[in-house]
C-alpha cells in the first residue's frame, strides 16, 4: 500500500504526502529502534511529511524537550535522506527554564536549537505552536521574515490559533509584507469538528491555507478500541479518551462502524477517509506505534467513502443531534 499523491501545502511551494506522521510518540511511547523503524516504514509507504515540536515530550519524567526532534535528528543524519522529507516544527509552547512564547529573543534561540537537534540547516515549516498575545504579531511575523532570508526556514504555519488571531496576522503579513501563515494545524476529527469548521475552515479556504488536523483519531477513540471505562487502561492515553465516552462520541463510533463494514475496511481507516475527503484538509496529523498500527493507517489514502458514507458520518457527529 503507498501513498502516490501528495498536495500542495498552501502557497508555500512545499508538496506533502496525504497523511503527516505525528512525532510526539518519539522519545515518549515509542524508543529510538521503534522511531525509526515506524519512519522507515512510513517513507517506504510513500509518506515526506514529518511534525514534531521543540517541547515534545517534556511531559515524560526525565524528559527537558526536545526528545522527538533529537530522534528524528539522529533518523535523518543516518539515513542521509534529507532533501526526501519535509520536516515540520514548531515553537512558543513552555519549555521549562528555556522559557516560552513568541517573542523575536525566544524564537531566534529556540530555532537554534531545533536546527542543532534535528542536525539541519533548515526547517521546512515552523510553526507557532501555541498563540502568544503578550507578543505583538508584528514583532513575531517579523522574526520569521528574517529566518526566511537567511535560509533557515522555508516557510512557517499557525497552531491552535482563534480565527480572530488568525486573520488578524495575515492581515499584518500582506500589510507589511512579512511571510505569512501558509498552513494551520487545528485540533480536528469526528467528534472535535465546531472549532475548525465554524470560522477556521472559511478563512484557510479563502486565504489557500494548507489545513494539518491534529488529534485527528481522537487520542485513539475513532479506532474504535476504546468502548467503556474499563477499556482505558489500554494505553498511556487511556485517560485522555474518557471525555468521549457519551452518548455523542457512542453514537460516532456506532457510524463508523456501519461504514467499515460496507467498505470492509476498519474505524481508523474510516476516520482517516473521511478528514481525507474534506477537501479544505491538506494532510491530517496521524501517529503509530507499531508497523502493523501504521499500516493499517496508510491503508486510508485508497479508502474512497462515497457521498453517503460521509453524509451518515457527519449526521451522525454533528454536534446538534
Amino acid at each position: 500500500m503507498v501513498i502516490t499523491q501528495k498536495r500542495k501545502l498552501g502557497h508555500s511551494g512545499l508538496e506533502v504526502s496525504l497523511l503527516c506522521f505525528g512525532g510526539n510518540v518519539f522519545g515518549w511511547t515509542i524508543d529510538e529502534n521503534t522511531s525509526f523503524e515506524i519512519l522507515d516504514n512510513f517513507i517506504a509507504a510513500g509518506g515526506n511529511f514529518i511534525d514534531t515540536a521543540d517541547v515534545y515530550s517534556t511531559w515524560v519524567k526525565g524528559n527537558i524537550g526536545g526528545e522527538s526532534e533529537t530522534i528524528l535528528g539522529k533518523w535523518l543524519k543516518q539515513r542521509k535522506n534529507r532533501d526526501q522529507v519535509v520536516i515540520a516544527t514548531k515553537v512558543g509552547n513552555d519549555m521549562g527554564i528555556k522559557g516560552k512564547g513568541l517573542s523575536r529573543q525566544h524564537i531566534q534561540q529556540a530555532v537554534e536549537d531545533s536546527l542543532q537537534r534535528l542536525q539541519t540547516d533548515y526547517i521546512d515549516l515552523y510553526q507557532s505552536h501555541i498563540d502568544d498575545e503578550t507578543t505583538p504579531l508584528e514583532e513575531t511575523l517579523e522574526t520569521y521574515a528574517e529566518l526566511i532570508r537567511q535560509g533557515k526556514v522555508r516557510a512557517i504555519g499557525a497552531s491552535n490559533y482563534s480565527a480572530e488571531r488568525l486573520r488578524r496576522a495575515l492581515e499584518i503579513s500582506r500589510q507589511y509584507s512579512y511571510p505569512r501563515y501558509e498552513s494551520l494545524q487545528p485540533r480536528y476529527n469526528l467528534y472535535d469538528r465546531d472549532g475548525y469548521e465554524q470560522d477556521l475552515q472559511q478563512i484557510s479556504t479563502e486565504h489557500g491555507i494548507g489545513v494539518i488536523s491534529y488529534s485527528s483519531l481522537c487520542s485513539g477513540f475513532l479506532t474504535g478500541k476504546y468502548r467503556s471505562e474499563k477499556d482505558l487502561s489500554i494505553s498511556l492515553r487511556g485517560s485522555s479518551v474518557k471525555r468521549y465516552l457519551n452518548p455523542r462520541g457512542l453514537r460516532i463510533l456506532e457510524a463508523i462502524d456501519r461504514v467499515a463494514k460496507t467498505y470492509n475496511s476498519t474505524p481508523t481507516q474510516v476516520s482517516l477517509a473521511w478528514l481525507i475527503a474534506n477537501h479544505t484538509i491538506t494532510a491530517p496529523i496521524v501517529s503509530a506505534t507499531k508497523v502493523e498500527q501504521l499500516n493499517d493507517i496508510i491503508k486510508a489514502v485508497n479508502l474512497h467513502l462515497d457521498q453517503d458514507a460521509i453524509d451518515l458520518l457527519n449526521q451522525a457527529s454533528s454536534s446538534n443531534t
